[in-house]
């Protein structure tokens, strides 16, 4: 059963080994709390994974680490395992998700493992990595069921407390649970008036399902940019040490991921991946109540693709109202082009690119259809463009 001390030991054990990473403000971000970021996404391997990998292998018997360790990720775990093996000088294999992050299956196999790509999502990859571990009798390192992980990652609910005594609340992220579990005990033993939030995507809720119907869950499918915490179904001590010590899981979505993403980086200078930034997308949103508190986000990981990072800023600027792509129909003929722009320049507005279509079988036998991809400041300002064309007798398809 997990323990105050186990925790303190893991802190002891990790000191010199993961960083203690800041706590920074969040000020320009403006949701109506006094915010602060607990910067793990600046930790070594780029994600609070190292802390529960690396304690799990250094208490390892001298019997298991002759044996070598298995693991499975959806990459973040991988790199923490495959880190911690090297320093001990244990063989590692790490079973990833096919379709895990480029960036994360080279990253793991930089720190010295051996890579064994799954068709799937992270549930595949663990049902390989436990056969193979039965077919040759690796010790199995659990990304987040196991105590000694859980004990590892609950060294950030220490630093927390130390770095800022007086926190009201801590917003957590929350894939299979390991994460949550050990910050939350570690927070909830030491000071249980503080309030212990979860953040789920809304791809991928088998947390906050399995608390609600009151048993682990297993989803059928999972499907969000959140890849880090795409997973299936919890785990049984996860699930108990949620059940009894989170006050309150919630989902975001897609859109209120790449809008949070965007804005750690735009106005916070923060890369988070898409599971780094759930718990700031749900104070964004306003999700929890946590209005005037003092509240921190724990960004768990920065270990995001570029291409995906690419998308995610894309979809991040069309959900903040910075993009946007107008369909209008005109009649052809000379001016009528020239007329929009004006309008669009008058009120502040850059086009991106404009695409002239002759044919088009909905629009008038004399007519065309036009598109313009506008840098817009937010939806707004799109609104107030829309009633400009219109009352100019633009005909606005959308």
């Amino acid at each position: 059963m997990l323990n105050i001390s186990e925790i303190f030991n893991a802190a002891a054990v990790l000191k010199g080994v993961a960083r203690k990473t800041d706590i920074i403000p969040a000020n320009r971000l403006d949701c109506g709390c006094d915010l602060y970021l607990k910067t793990e996404n600046l930790q070594l391997t780029g994600s609070f994974k190292l802390r529960g990998a690396y304690y799990k292998i250094s208490q390892l018997s001298d019997e298991e680490k002759a044996k070598g360790v298995i693991a499975c990720s959806a990459g973040n775990h991988a790199q923490g395992v495959a880190l911690g093996a090297t320093h001990n000088g244990i063989k590692a294999l790490i079973c990833l998700p096919a379709g895990a992050p480029i960036s994360k299956v080279e990253a793991t196999k930089g720190y010295g493992a051996e890579v064994c790509l799954v068709p799937g999502v992270y549930d595949d990859a663990y049902a390989k990595a436990i056969e193979l571990q039965k077919e040759h009798g690796y010790t199995f390192v659990h990304p987040f069921d196991d105590e000694l992980v859980i004990a590892g990652q609950g060294t950030i609910g220490l630093e927390i407390l130390e770095q800022l005594p007086d926190v009201e609340a801590v917003v957590v992220p929350i894939g299979g649970g390991g994460l949550i579990s050990g910050v939350a005990f570690a927070i909830k033993t030491l000071r249980p008036d503080v309030k212990v939030y979860g953040v789920q995507a809304a791809g991928a809720p088998s947390m906050e399902r399995s608390i609600h119907e009151g048993t682990p869950v297993h989803l059928d499918s999972v499907s969000t940019i959140a890849d880090g915490i795409a997973v299936k179904q919890p785990g049984e001590n996860t699930y108990e040490l949620c059940k009894q010590y989170v006050d309150e899981i919630v989902t975001v979505n897609d859109d209120e991921t790449a809008a949070a993403i965007l804005a750690l980086m735009e106005r916070q200078k923060v890369v988070a991946e898409g599971a780094g930034a759930v718990a700031v997308a749900a104070v964004m949103f306003h999700k929890l109540p946590v209005d005037g508190k003092k509240v921190v986000c724990l960004v768990s990981g920065g270990n995001i693709d570029v291409n995906t990072l690419n998308r995610v800023i894309t979809r991040g600027l069309a959900k903040s109202g910075r993009n946007y792509t107008f369909i209008i129909d005109l009649f052809d003929k000379p001016g009528q082009l020239s007329g929009v722009l004006h309008a669009i320049a008058d009120l502040g507005a850059n086009v991106i690119s404009v695409t002239h279509e002759r044919i088009n079988t909905t629009a008038e036998i004399n007519g065309c259809t036009i598109r313009l991809e506008l840098e817009t400041r937010d939806n707004a300002h799109i609104d107030e463009i829309r009633k400009s064309l219109m009352s100019s007798g633009f005909h606005v398809m959308n």
